[in-house]
């Protein structure tokens, strides 16, 4: 039987009005820098504290790439990181000491990933997470809160002491969530959206896993005497249609009335498709608002950074590649990829006095990196971050290029989409630090070009012949649905694809290895535009 393989849908080319997105006014720019650390491993979806010299503490996480496809291999142990990590980048140094000196229960949570964390003070405290138990006997959600005193935990693996006495942990349920967020507010911890997954992983549609996202925001106060934890005034307020996200950025945020919260910025993956937020959800200590501004370049955990210029009102968010469902190509187009791929995008989003959100792309990682990587802030003489967390624009001093923080971690990725396609060589945890500079006074904001509709269908296929992948490339008016289809020399249509209304340029990536040789015809139609069809040959 003739099978095709839907590879890719690459891009869809939106045209969007000047008032959605626009060139960015805001005067500053960021640049990233690789940096190399000698014996820094690679490690993505951790968890990181940072004790009171700067001294970096990473937990958890992996030390590989994507996760894979096959059930045997998602999420291999093996590839847990079972390390603490200590990182000193001004001295280009890097600490280890395994985590097997901890308590079972302690190991088992502190080398899984995704865990939500927040550090008050010198405690980092880290909720749940996913991997593999061993007393349990299969992949789980971890139902614990762990508090680490971050201090004492650098100082003891610098000193190859023992540091078991600075871990405490209890068991609670509600804390049992994975990609999720958590932030600080005024005495509660939030934690935010996320999901309870059990099982092992399976892509490919097996049983081997049950999921449950919370669909909630979780408020309370964490209890610590330092010598117990308790968890205490609980609340959670549940939302099924708009806090079903995970995987996303959630940043602190001070908004236009003057109030701190926080903002969860899309995320994955919509209830009923596969397919990410493009809306986000501001988080109050009095509840929470939908905010039904669309954002196209970030959507997938990554590297950010909130920057609040107080002079003006304004809240910029920076996100750091990663993934998402838009990017830009090298005219200013915006394309649509709905395998939502690996992105290098540096994008800005931009609250307003009024409330209202601008996006900008600022800029590129070098490479497709950031994807589950991690800031840290670096305070300094002319860099201030209120609450620790959000920098202070006002106080950078104009023209003067400065250091804001380092970018550690994440996924590495050789190509934009290897999901499918997914051996475990495709990407990798990135054991590159990237230092990031803010230079204020300057930008170097790229607007979207726009692009007018043609007014009949244009098809471009390639190659021509083909024996792996056939990319097509199509045109048509504006608001036109569309089907694509492919014909054989019987008659016999063995590829089929109905695309709702677009506008622009849809780029598509068909695998057909498995078509016999020969001849075949490659069909476009619509109601409206007719049809278009060229024909190619299978090599």
């Amino acid at each position: 039987m003739i099978r095709i393989n839907l590879l890719q849908i690459v891009g869809l080319l939106i045209v969007l009005t000047l008032g959605k997105f626009a060139v960015a006014q805001e005067p500053f720019r960021v640049e990233v820098v690789p940096v190399y650390v000698p014996g820094m491993p690679g490690v993505q979806s951790f968890a990181w504290g940072k004790s009171s010299d700067g001294k970096i503490l990473i937990i958890g996480g992996r030390r590989d790439g994507l996760h894979l496809r096959s059930p045997f291999e998602t999420f291999d142990p093996a590839y847990n990181n079972k390390d603490l990590i200590v990182l000193d980048v001004l001295a280009s140094r890097v600490w280890t000491a395994p985590l097997s000196s901890l308590p079972t229960s302690i190991q088992e949570q502190l080398q899984s990933t995704n865990m939500q964390f927040y550090q008050r003070d010198s405690i980092l405290y880290i909720v749940g997470g996913y991997g593999y138990s061993a007393t349990a006997g299969d992949h789980i959600t971890f139902p614990y809160l762990t508090a680490v005193h971050v201090d004492s935990v650098v100082d003891a693996i610098i000193n190859n002491k023992p540091f078991a006495k600075y871990f405490r942990q209890i068991e609670d349920s509600r804390m049992q969530v994975t990609g999720g967020q958590m932030g600080y507010l005024d005495s509660f911890f939030y934690l935010c959206g996320g999901q309870l997954f059990m099982g092992r992983y399976n892509p490919m549609g097996g049983p081997s896993f049950s999921q449950q996202y919370t669909e909630e925001i979780r408020k309370f106060k964490i209890v610590d005497d330092g010598n117990t934890l308790s968890i205490r005034d609980y609340s959670a307020i549940k939302d099924p249609a708009n806090l079903h996200r995970r995987d996303y950025n959630m940043s602190p945020q001070i908004f236009p009335d003057g109030s701190h919260g926080f903002t969860m910025f899309t995320g994955v993956f919509q209830v009923g498709a596969n397919l990410p937020f493009l809306n986000s959800v501001n988080v109050f200590d009095t509840g929470y608002q939908v905010v039904n501004q669309n954002i196209y370049l970030s959507h997938y955990h990554s590297a950010k950074v909130p920057i609040w210029d107080s002079a003006n009102n304004t809240m910029h968010t920076i996100f750091f590649g990663g993934i998402a469902q838009f990017y830009m190509d090298s005219l200013g187009n915006l394309i649509r990829d709905d395998s939502v791929p690996f992105v290098t995008t540096i994008s800005k989003v931009t609250r307003h006095s009024d409330w209202t959100l601008s996006e900008y792309k600022i800029g590129d990682m070098p490479g497709l990196v950031g994807a589950s990587s991690e800031f840290v802030p670096v305070s300094g003489a002319d860099v201030e971050y209120v609450d620790g967390e959000i920098l202070h624009l006002n106080k950078i001093p104009d023209n003067k290029r400065v250091l804001i923080g380092y970018i550690i971690g994440g996924i590495n990725s050789t190509a934009p989409n290897i999901f499918w396609r997914n051996d475990g060589t495709q990407s990798k945890a990135d054991p590159t630090v990237y230092a990031v500079y803010l230079t204020k006074g300057q930008s170097r904001d790229i607007p979207v070009r726009y692009v007018e509709p043609p007014e009949e269908i244009k098809l471009t296929i390639n190659p021509n012949p083909v024996e792996d992948v056939l990319y097509a490339e199509i045109q048509l008016p504006e608001g036109e649905g569309f089907y694509v289809r492919i014909v054989n020399m019987k008659g016999e249509t063995v590829y089929f694809q109905r695309v709702p209304m677009v506008i622009g340029v849809f780029r598509l990536a068909i695998d057909v290895k498995e078509l016999s040789q020969g001849a075949y015809i490659f069909e476009v139609g619509s109601k409206d535009a007719g049809r278009r069809s060229i024909a190619f040959v299978k090599l």
